[in-house]
């Protein structure tokens, strides 16, 4: 029966409980307690929960029942309940989600849609799938020119050498290594940004793409998070934990993680004097074994509605075993074995790697996109490493003989960014930021012979390389963006300082440069489902550690790669025209692109007694013209397809030394993947992936061909999922290339094998299960 006081003064009654989820015992926080009249059926007074599902309400009404609601779960009413010393506690209170009520919403929902801006493409994550619980990994596959496979990982394009960004910022969330995304869900992103062709407000450093994930201001939902485990074959074991607790005024988010994973590889190669008809072929299996473990923190601190403050930090530590057998035999002009040995190496190396960092965002009362962002981000990595080389004489006269390196690694890493967007006039938008970028790195490498029992330091092999790079930039973009037409022109400059030293040799290098990186961007939409893009950017590709560090890379005595600390950046000018296209249930992407390098990196490799050495150079420049569709077709609600297609047509001309390289070429790949949605909740993925042959500038890269596929099945609502996945099933992804010249020719081949990974994942709160592969490094 309803409650009704029968005190004529009307005291005041204390009404408290814990509010729940009935599945997973978790608190609801922000479920609605409402006092009704009982005879008006008015409110009389409400309360929300708290992060633990806690509420306490005080009423001096006479006549009322009470009500327990939250969003997609069934309203729990209380008409009959115990009244102690004023109190009346409701205890546990478990509520269930509404499924029939949730599927009306879904009939009714706002779909989402996809917006096309100047430089971006926008998709508005609508209540068709943030009601749906799916996390950020199903919202990204759904937008256009995306794909997820079922292992997590991201590409755009087909390409998966894509930057994520959240709210317009690096996220340690978004590290591919890691589980966080998981704990990111639909209901909390209001839009996704896909930028193909970045414009000057980015780095100038190339890159595939950007995916900017924008999660809702208002969004305070509680704890989130997912578990994992994964087992593999060759051996791929692994634990993640992520977990984001979100409050009024924090967001904290957190991961740990450590495994043991194995990667074995097949290698051969062939070095052949074309002069003197004698060779040295290898071939040989190594296997590198990992344990690693990492922990991450980090929280964004809301000082209100207009001002936050992130602070996060990692920490990994690796443990690294590497051994390798090669066998290797000199072959004279008339095909005979003159020398045979096995080489034996025996790698271990320990890494430690720390990450850092601190951001300040504030936003704008007069215009929600108006925003200040400073970031300071700062990371240390350290490999300690030892090698022990034995080569054993089968057939020859040849001594055996043993080699062992050092390496004590140390890289240091600063970026500190400022970006101001400024709209006005309701059509017009400007953007200006600066950046500055420091790079610090010292290889300290060590080449030791075993001469007469004696360890002799090779001089020629041994030095410490020091590098120290400095990049600071400015920008500034204007746009304006109307209805149907928008462009958009920016500028952007960036000073390199950049200081080699060689410390054992006291060679310095130096190289102090400014350079400008103009963008343009326009759009065209013709209709809702037809829009034309184009745009051009100018990039820069700096050459890395690896590629400046002269020192020589001894695992294989006769094919030796070694860096160049002369080498000079490449520049590209980008030019890209893209149709978009929505027909039906498919969405069509088609760009035509050219792309003009300067001073192209090419690694030139030399041919003396038998020994191979490569080194990069800056060869001349590289036209490419070339033509990409990318297509993604949801026929129905069980079956998807994705598509993408590459061909590019390019001329080289370039001189070094006294050669002359000028030659043609093209190269194309595809990639098409099906996923069906099976009965049961299962899951099944299938992709082909195809690599054609191509030209290089001394011989040629052969073509590829691989498939993956996998199978998950989702159980307890989704809120744990099983996972098997399996990488190159056919084991046909084979690494190879050759270089062929008048005066020698070689051959190098790589195959890594099958790799198959089973995985359970557990999400808890609103986070969803997440499929993680415990072999990506």
């Amino acid at each position: 029966m309803f409650w009704k006081a029968t005190i004529a003064q009307n005291p005041s009654f204390n009404i408290t409980g814990n509010v729940i989820e009935i599945n997973s015992k978790m608190p609801i926080e922000y479920a609605t307690i409402t006092i009704i009249d009982t005879n008006s059926k008015n409110p009389i007074t409400g309360t929300i929960t708290d992060v633990n599902g806690v509420f306490s309400i005080e009423t001096r009404a006479s006549n009322f029942y009470i009500e327990v609601s939250f969003i997609g779960f069934i309203t729990q009413t209380f008409k009959d309940f115990s009244v102690t010393n004023n109190k009346i506690d409701l205890g546990i209170i478990s509520l269930s989600e509404d499924l029939q009520n949730l599927g009306e919403v879904l009939i009714r929902a706002e779909k989402s849609q996809t917006e096309f801006k100047l430089d971006k493409r926008v998709f508005n994550v609508g209540t068709d799938l943030s009601s749906t619980g799916a996390s950020a990994l199903e919202v990204l596959n759904n937008v256009p020119s995306v794909s997820v496979n079922i292992e997590g990982e991201v590409s755009l394009r087909g390409n998966q050498g894509v930057q994520i960004l959240i709210n317009g910022k690096p996220s340690v969330l978004t590290n591919a290594d890691g589980n966080a995304l998981g704990t990111i869900t639909a209901d909390m992103i209001e839009r996704i940004e896909v930028i193909t062709n970045p414009s000057a407000k980015y780095d100038a450093e190339g890159t595939s793409g950007i995916i900017n994930i924008v999660i809702k201001k208002s969004e305070k939902k509680g704890l989130n998070g997912s578990a994992s485990i994964n087992v593999g074959e060759p051996s791929s074991n692994s634990f993640g934990l992520s977990i984001n607790k979100r409050t009024e005024k924090f967001n904290l988010f957190s991961q740990l993680g450590f495994g043991i994973r194995s990667f074995p590889r097949e290698s051969k190669s062939i070095n052949s004097d074309l002069i003197n008809n004698v060779s040295i072929n290898s071939f040989g299996e190594s296997e590198f074994d990992e344990k690693f473990s990492n922990i991450l923190i980090g929280t964004d601190y809301h000082l209100n509605d207009y001002n936050v403050i992130t602070l996060s930090g990692t920490y990994a530590y690796e443990v690294e075993d590497q051994s390798s057998i090669a066998n290797f035999n000199s072959i004279d002009a008339s095909n005979s074995i003159t020398n045979r040995w096995i080489r034996d190496e025996k790698t271990k190396a320990t890494n430690p790697k720390l990450s850092y960092e601190l951001q300040y965002k504030k936003d704008f009362k007069r215009h929600e996109d108006q925003d200040l962002l400073f970031s300071a981000l700062g990371s240390s990595f350290r490999k300690d490493q030892s090698s022990d080389f034995l080569n054993t004489v089968i057939v020859g006269d040849d001594s055996d003989s043993q080699q062992e390196t050092r390496t004590d690694y140390k890289l240091e890493d600063y970026i500190f960014k400022l970006d101001y967007t400024h709209p006005f006039l309701e059509k017009y938008t400007l953007e200006t930021g600066s950046q500055y970028a420091i790079n610090i790195v010292s290889n300290d490498f060590a080449v030791s012979d075993l001469i007469d029992g004696n360890w002799v330091n090779n001089l020629d092999l041994t030095n410490v390389f020091d590098l120290d790079q400095k990049v600071f930039a400015l920008y500034a973009t204007g746009a304006y963006e109307g209805d149907l037409w928008g462009v958009k022109f920016g500028l952007r400059m960036e000073s390199t300082d950049l200081k080699t030293i060689l410390i054992n040799t006291n060679e310095t290098n130096g190289n102090n440069y400014t350079n400008l990186f103009p963008s343009v961007h326009t759009s065209y939409k013709l209709n809702d489902n037809f829009s034309l893009q184009a745009g051009y950017s100018r990039r820069i590709n700096r050459p890395g550690l690896r590629s400046l560090n002269p020192f020589s890379n001894i695992r294989n005595n006769f094919s030796i790669s070694r860096g160049n600390p002369n080498l000079l950046p490449e520049y590209t000018d980008s030019y890209e025209l893209t149709s978009i296209q929505k027909i039906g249930k498919a969405s069509l992407n088609f760009s035509l692109y050219y792309r003009y390098t300067t001073d192209v990196i090419e690694r030139v490799s030399t041919f003396v007694e038998n020994v191979s050495i490569s080194q990069p150079e800056n060869i001349g420049v590289s036209n490419t013209t070339g033509f990409e569709f990318n297509g993604k077709y949801n026929p129905t609600n069980w079956f998807s397809l994705n598509g993408d297609f590459n061909i590019n047509y390019f001329s080289r001309k370039g001189v070094f030394e006294t050669t002359t390289f000028d030659f043609k070429g093209n190269n194309w790949s595809s990639r098409l993947t099906s996923k069906f949605k099976l009965p049961l909740e299962f899951d099944f993925e299938l992709s082909g992936n195809y690599f054609s042959r191509f030209k290089t500038l001394q011989g040629e890269t052969f073509e590829n061909v691989f498939a993956d596929f996998g199978v998950r099945k989702k159980i307890l609502k989704g809120k744990v999922i099983l996972n098997v996945s399996v990488r190159d099933v056919f084991a046909s992804q084979v690494s190879e290339t050759e270089t062929s010249q008048p005066d020698f020719y070689l051959y190098n081949g790589d195959k890594r094998g099958r790799f198959i990974t089973f995985g359970i994942s557990y999400g808890f709160g609103k986070g969803e299960a997440m499929e993680f592969s415990g072999q990506r490094r």
